[in-house]
């Protein structure tokens, strides 16, 4: 039986999609007012991740609007939280198809 290799693009969204689940985890535990900050994003992240296509472009606008959002948190705590999936993201971009 023979394992299906799938495309670099099928480990990078699914990379994504983990940082995503985290971001979301780590706002909802922050119960702070900022964290309502990012539904807007978080929600045409989701629109995002629906499509089948993958254009990393898309992904890597996300990412600049994320940071966009960071930089206009003013609790530095959360700041520094979500900072840390800011990172996450931009390491999923770079995701390889493991070698057989």
């Amino acid at each position: 039986m023979t394992k299906k290799i799938y495309p670099d693009e099928y480990y990078k969204k699914k990379a994504i999609k983990l940082v995503v689940a985290h971001l979301r985890r780590k706002l909802i535990d922050a119960e702070h007012r900022d964290a309502d900050f990012f539904e807007p994003w978080l929600t045409k992240m989701d629109i995002l991740l629906e499509k089948d296509d993958f254009i990393l472009a898309e992904y890597v606008d996300m990412r600049r609007e994320l940071n966009n959002l960071i930089d206009s948190i003013y609790d530095i705590e959360l700041r520094y939280k979500v900072r840390d999936s800011w990172s996450s993201y931009g390491k999923s971009l770079d995701k390889k198809a493991p070698v057989k």
